[in-house]
This record gives C-alpha cells, structure tokens and sequence, in this order.
C-alpha cells in the first residue's frame, strides 16, 4: 500500500466519520448516542493507523 493509497482511505474514513457525528448530532436515543459515540472512537483509530501507515511509507522513500 502507498502513502497516497493510506492518504485516500484516511480521506474516505474522515467523511464516515463525519456522516456519523451528524447522525449523533441528530438522535434523541441516548443509547443509541452510546453506540454511536463508540463508532466515533473506532473510526479515529482508523484514521490515526492510515495516517500512520501513509508517514511511514513516504519516510520510506
């Protein structure tokens, strides 16, 4: 996988992780908020890994 390639799937998580901070935004369920907040979470690691991934490969270079 390149840089570039981390870059992109960090792009496309970023925007997931957007549409669900809107959707938490927009509920009234609290456990629903629960569930959503823990969504967040795994998201940003996701994120925070592909940048990682896409430093590592354009040091690498």
């Amino acid at each position: 996988m390149t840089a570039e390639d981390s870059l992109q799937r960090a792009e496309r998580l970023l925007e997931r992780l957007e549409r669900t901070r809107q959707e938490l935004e927009s509920t009234q369920d609290p456990d629903r908020a629960i569930e959503i907040l823990s969504e967040l979470a795994e998201i940003a690691k996701e994120v925070e890994t592909e940048l990682a991934r896409a430093k590592k490969e354009a040091e690498a270079r």
